[in-house]
């Protein structure tokens, strides 16, 4: 089809990353989900992290540990402030009963002393974190180059898994979806068979010689045509093997080391080896992957070709992750006129100031306390990997990406947008098979009437519905209430560790 090249002027646009932007500015705003992104992507752990889905974790990773040594140095000194209170009442109150009238003044002043210091540091502390949060958001400058790098050995494993094409999901995963952190069921089946073993009619006469495919061939064509068949700009698809997490330790390429968290990325055969021989809780899946304006809503399709002779099934799973929760758009908020942003500061610093300045030698011996806690789980854990062949789970439990969203803040063009996104999926799925199958001369006809039954039904992303373009009865529902926030749960296999921790909130 030929599209016109009307002249038109550019509206303007969502940037491509600012759910990254908006994640890291938020760090600088929240220390507590700073903490917990710190922990989580650059801390020791042996589970898998789940998929970055459009977040860009080396900057997210960058700006977590400049916030979280921020706010360690202001506990720091909040700290000492915290000590010397007491020790300046206990001298001016010895001073006083000792006749040494001019010391006593220290009962009174010291203190004070003490909290207007306090209160500077926080002040601040909150200014300088909310001039980087706005200069991150709004800065024509990349993200990741507005930070100091992390260690180099994290940000290889991150940059990892950018381009994962393995999996592993936790074994309690295992009874629901294998699929951790896609977010939101809308649908799980297998297509309705279809005949591969008739070949098409020769127009010459007679039929054509059925030429010889497999599972990766068809999975690869797919791959290759359906961002143009789909019309989907942008569109993520590559072949990903999901393994069950306590059989990961059978995947050498995947987990070279057990006391070590696995890799991100296997030999590409053994991925296709997931497809055409499925192993041990070892399949292999074509992943679907799009991404709406901004990053605001993401869905995503697992397609596993079925090939046994002489007929071809597809399973099918369809999942959505909705807009960022509420709590991440503080970052709009700011006040940014001189006046409103002076008064907001100070308003800030006095009621802070105090909470913070009690509760500082406490946050600082809570964090000792859960990296020792953490290293000892560790130890505990890799004594048991190592001395008694204990096999581990090395499943990820989600992803960042699904925590952090909520269904209430996705509208009526997020969800008619997935809408859109699914259709397309469906039918260029549906299209490149028919063509596959055509190239490789085999008759279609099987496949005609396996389609009248693929769409039949209905289903309906929060209240905008459709035609089914999954089959199978009844309707799918889904939205409308809060998603899986970003308080969450144990730490990794029950341990206290950074992996399965939900951010605290402040």
């Amino acid at each position: 089809m030929r599209v016109s090249g009307r002249p038109l002027p550019t509206l303007p646009q969502y940037r491509k990353d600012s759910v990254t932007r908006r994640l890291c500015a938020s760090v600088h705003l929240d220390d507590d989900f700073a903490l917990y992104v710190d922990r989580a992507l650059t801390g020791d752990r042996l589970d898998a992290l789940g998929l970055s889905l459009g977040i860009n974790f080396v900057a997210l990773a960058r700006h977590a540990r400049v916030a979280t040594r921020r706010r360690a140095a202001l506990d720091r000194r909040l700290a000492c402030l915290a000590v010397l209170v007491p020790v300046a009442v206990l001298a001016g109150v010895w001073a006083l009963v000792n006749g040494h009238g001019s010391l006593g003044w220290v009962a009174i002043f010291g203190p004070l002393g003490a909290y207007v210091i306090a209160w500077t540091l926080v002040h601040h502390k909150e200014s300088v974190g909310r001039d980087t949060a706005r200069e991150v958001f709004h800065s024509a400058e990349k993200p990741e180059r507005t930070a100091p790098p992390v260690e180099a050995a994290a940000e290889d494993w991150l940059n990892e898994l950018k381009r994962a094409n393995v999996l592993p999901y936790t074994d309690a995963s295992a009874q629901t979806k294998p699929f951790v952190g896609s977010g939101e069921k809308i649908k799980e089946l297998v297509w309705q068979p279809i005949d591969v073993s008739t070949p098409a009619d020769d127009p010459a006469g007679g039929k054509l010689p059925l030429l010889p495919f497999d599972a990766v061939d068809l999975h690869t064509y797919v791959a290759r045509h359906l961002e143009t068949i789909s019309g989907l700009p942008d569109l993520r698809a590559q072949n990903r093997l999901y393994v069950i997490g306590s059989n990961a330790c059978y995947l050498p390429e995947l987990v070279p080391d057990s006391t070590r968290r696995p890799r991100a990325r296997i030999p590409k055969q053994l991925v296709q080896a997931g497809l055409q021989s499925p192993g041990a809780g070892m399949r292999t899946h074509l992943c679907l992957e799009r991404i709406g304006e901004g990053g605001r809503m993401i869905v995503s399709m697992y397609l596993r070709a079925i090939l046994q002779p002489p007929s071809l099934t597809w399973e099918v799973a369809a999942y959505a992750i909705p807009p960022l929760d509420g709590r991440f758009h503080r970052v709009d908020r700011l006040p940014v006129a001189p006046r409103e942003r002076w008064w907001d500061l100070v308003r800030y610093a006095t009621s802070h100031t105090g909470p913070q300045l009690r509760a500082a030698l406490g946050r600082l011996t809570a964090h000792r306390r859960w990296r020792r806690d953490q290293d000892r789980w560790l130890t505990r854990q890799r004594k048991a990997i190592t001395r008694q062949y204990v096999r581990h789970d090395y499943g990820a439990r989600g992803s960042l990406r699904e925590d952090l969203g909520a269904w209430d803040e996705a509208g009526y063009t997020e969800r008619t947008d997935a809408q859109d996104f699914l259709f397309r999926l469906q039918q260029g799925v549906l299209v490149a098979t028919e063509r596959f199958l055509r190239d490789h001369h085999v008759d279609t006809s099987s496949y005609d009437k396996a389609l009248q039954v693929i769409s039949t039904q209905t289903y309906n992303i929060g209240n905008v519905s459709g035609p089914s373009i999954f089959g199978n009865n009844g309707t799918i529902a889904m939205g409308g209430q809060q998603g899986p926030g970003p308080h969450g749960g144990p730490g990794p296999q029950g341990g206290p560790g950074p992996a399965g921790a939900g951010p605290p909130t402040s």
